[in-house]
């Protein structure tokens, strides 16, 4: 009988060129590769006590070395096509002639060998953001703080009360928008955006919120000074404290305004057992209340106020209606402001 041989199977041909990804490791495990390097232990001890490739493991301290923290920080997109040598090719141009055109500037650049599409050159092309002006001292304390509080529990800022005060406009909020319309109808009424001098008048307010929902709202009539601020807080803070049902180990949130910080507040404060959180000047981005204003004067606007009276009265109303559940977002996600922070090295950032 012949003999039968068994064919092998073929192998299923490999994909060259795509390296698995690896596995992200665990903050848990970060924090243990710092407590041990602080310990006085070198790369390869702690490489060797963990698990972990020695490039791992240097790559984790640099990062600790360079942001003072472990947690993941907000990462960069795609990487730009335009190189260094480009971007300079670009400044020098717009810097000799503003009024450069896209397609001009894609010219430019096929002159240093750099072929993009017009459109990556719009994308370079921004309006300013407005943000406050920081001094290297903001800089600082604006970092010493997110460091500080990056690892408070959840508990620590769900009993923080948050205030400020903001201005709210008759028909300040006229966004800029598209319409549609015929060839000679620009300035038929339902065809325009009616203006006011001045913003047609404003009241300015304070309010409140905590994790748990919104608090009072008070209207500030004339002008505001460490008297009026004084009186706002007793009238508002400690009802406040009650309705949102925070606990004695509360803290009253405030801006470094001269009103909040004067001698006669501070020891107005002391006298009556207000303990607030030390905050660092300049820094809107932290206090997640700036997003509810936003939702607040949208929602003003969206009613349409005609005079102070009715705007005052929406301002009530309208803080009411923001739900708990926003407010306690808000606070849920507090700590990535801190680490937008510490990414931002102290500068501004989205937020």
């Amino acid at each position: 009988m012949s003999c039968l041989t068994q064919r092998s199977r073929p192998k299923a041909p490999q994909k060259l060129g795509i390296m698995p990804r690896s596995k992200e490791i665990q903050e848990q495990m970060r924090t243990k590769v710092i407590e041990i390097y602080q310990s006085g232990k070198g790369y390869k001890a702690i490489s060797k006590a963990l698990g972990l490739q020695r490039t791992t493991v240097r790559a984790i301290i640099h990062k600790w070395q360079q942001h003072g923290t472990v947690v993941n920080l907000p990462r960069s997109g795609r990487p730009t096509k335009i190189t260094p040598r480009a971007q300079r090719q670009l400044i020098r141009e717009v810097t000799k002639d503003p009024r450069t055109t896209f397609k001009e500037l894609q010219t430019s650049l096929a002159s240093v060998k750099v072929s993009v599409h017009d459109s990556t050159i719009r994308h370079k092309h921004r309006f300013p953001r407005h943000k406050p002006l920081l001094s290297k001292k903001n800089i600082k304390a604006r970092l010493n703080f997110a460091k500080k509080h990056l690892n408070d529990c959840q508990d620590f800022w769900e009993n923080t009360l948050w205030t400020d005060e903001t201005k709210v406009e008759l028909f300040g909020r006229q966004m800029s928008r598209n319409i549609w319309r015929r060839s000679n109808t620009a300035f038929q009424t339902k065809n325009i955006i009616p203006t006011v001098k001045h913003g047609g008048g404003s009241v300015m307010v304070w309010g409140c919120f905590a994790a748990s929902g919104t608090g009072r709202l008070a209207v500030i009539n004339g002008t505001m000074n460490s008297t009026v601020y004084q009186n706002i807080l007793k009238e508002n803070v400690r009802p406040s404290v009650c309705q949102l049902k925070l606990k004695t180990s509360w803290l009253l949130q405030q801006d470094n305004d001269p009103k909040h910080t004067s001698k006669s507040t501070s020891e107005w404060l002391k006298n009556n057992k207000m303990k607030t959180l030390e905050w660092p000047s300049q820094s809107p981005d932290l206090n997640p209340i700036e997003m509810l204003w936003h939702d607040l004067k949208k929602a003003i606007h969206a009613r349409k106020p005609s005079n102070k009276a009715e705007l005052q009265h929406f301002c009530k109303d309208e803080l009411d209606e923001i739900p708990p559940e926003r407010c306690k977002r808000l606070v849920a996600s507090y700590r990535k402001r801190l680490i937008a922070v510490i990414a931002a090295k102290g500068r501004p950032t989205s937020y």
